[in-house]
């Protein structure tokens, strides 16, 4: 008999290779070559090979079940409505972020509904589990603890207790015995994340991977593990802060463009019903170079605090420091300032800062920002009840930016007495969000929106 040929293949970048070797040559990565066998192109076995049976496309039929509430409103909002029965969902975060503390709440609430769960564990044992579920008050019989890391055990486990959910924290913590190189490597993370993939769909069985992150804060692993799952979800917070949030990278069953708030307490996570107050809770109104931002996260307007500091320099070449905004942005609003307004910023230091670890980077912002800026170097803080928003053009003109009439909404709900937004924006629709409280005033230039703040 023919003996079946062999080639390797990388499974960060897809290079091949005749031999095996330790580090990939096209992309560097180590222990990534994978040992595949070539199918055969003559011969008997070749000859067996049958045709598929394709359908037309009108002819498949959709069997759309119900989803499953986790009771978390803000985790369901970003799932896009609930779990979708066999979907698998990856979620990555930061160490300590608060990724095991999320799903352990969202299977008790999952239990409570549905019946028997199953928490795997690969990391800790089941009795460092045992105590943060009491600390979270997640402690239910019908949430069962597997503390194991062979991927073929808590497959066993999982077809033989079927439960209504599970959650595997995490999948770099197991191994394949069998697999082709050691534990924790590309390729056994791959392996296992497949394994457990074919498992959820063939179970109908809602399935959470619990990922690790690298310093850049990408997902640890093969690229290929965010395209075997359904769904790919990142939980962000910023360090010395209770705001957490939740961001959808890709997802089968739903919208990526959701996000979800949440503040970490003693007793665990919980949903942010009220994100606007809560983010302008500690905004001084008294101060220069504060600034209110109506932006679109998702499906919802959320009010977000734009702070700048502009000081002279003592150094050659000042400083810039942009927290939560995007830095490239800001550059272009800090050069229109200087050609269109007049303003001199050459010689300071510049710091922006979106409060309370939110991140803003769509350029509706743009005239926020540059509100802020001039707001600090002229030591003039804005009106209470004052909101801006608009993107910048590099003529300095105000451009129009999409669901207007949402933001308006928003402000007009916390309560604001003046927005300063482009002219293009002022249709009907957003009179009408605005009521008799709400004074809208267009503008066209940021020349014109300057003087209509600081006169």
């Amino acid at each position: 008999m023919r003996k079946a040929e062999t080639i390797h293949a990388c499974q960060e970048c897809g290079r091949e290779s005749l031999r095996w070797v330790g580090r990939c040559p096209e992309c560097g990565a180590w222990g990534a070559m994978v040992e595949r066998t070539l199918p055969s192109r003559s011969g008997p076995e070749a000859e067996c090979v049958q045709p598929g049976s394709p359908v037309a496309l009108t002819a498949v039929e959709v069997h759309a079940g119900p989803r499953l509430l986790t009771g978390i409103g803000e985790f369901d909002r970003v799932l896009g409505g609930g779990l979708v029965p066999g979907a698998t969902v990856l979620v990555g975060g930061e160490p300590g972020i608060g990724k095991s503390t999320l799903l352990l709440q969202a299977l008790r609430s999952l239990a409570d509904r549905y019946g028997e769960c199953l928490y795997v564990s690969a990391e800790e044992s089941a009795a460092q589990v045992r105590l943060r579920a009491d600390r979270l008050g997640c402690v239910s019989s019908a949430v069962s603890l597997l503390p194991e890391t062979n991927v073929g055990v808590v497959d066993a486990s999982l077809r033989a207790l079927r439960p209504h959910a599970a959650v595997v924290d995490s999948v770099q913590a197991l191994s394949l015995p069998a697999g082709p190189s050691l534990g924790g490597s590309p390729a056994q993370v791959r392996e296992a994340a497949g394994v457990l993939v074919r498992t959820a769909k063939e179970l109908d069985l809602p399935l959470f991977l619990v990922g690790h992150v690298t310093k850049e804060g990408s997902l640890a692993g093969p690229k290929v593990l965010e395209h075997l799952v359904d769904a790919v979800l990142y939980f962000e917070g910023v360090e010395h802060q209770t705001l957490r949030l939740l961001r959808a990278a890709k997802n089968r069953f739903g919208s990526t463009n959701e996000v979800g708030l949440f503040e970490m307490g003693d007793h665990g996570l919980s949903g942010i019903e009220e994100p606007s107050r809560v983010l302008l809770a500690q905004r001084p109104s008294w101060a220069s170079g504060s600034v209110v931002v109506p932006t679109v996260e998702g499906s919802r307007a959320l009010l977000a605090e734009v702070q700048a500091l502009v000081s002279p320099s003592g150094y050659a070449t000042p400083t810039r420091v942009t927290t939560g905004a995007d830095r490239s942005r800001v550059s272009v609003v800090l050069a229109v300032l200087e050609k269109r307004a007049g303003l001199n910023l050459s010689a300071s230091d510049v710091f922006i800062n979106i409060a309370a670890g939110l991140r803003v980077v769509e350029p509706a912002a743009d005239l926020g920002i540059a509100a802020a800026l001039v707001s600090s170097q002229r030591d003039r803080p804005l009106p209470a009840g004052f909101a801006v928003y608009g993107e910048v053009g590099l003529s300095g003109e105000v451009r129009g930016t999409h669901r207007a009439a949402q933001r308006i909404a928003e402000l007009a709900r916390m309560g604001f007495s003046r927005c300063v937004m482009p002219a293009h924006d002022l249709a009907g629709e957003c009179r009408r969000a605005a009521g008799e409280q709400l004074e809208l005033v267009g503008v066209g230039a940021l020349e014109e929106a300057l003087a209509n703040l600081f006169g």
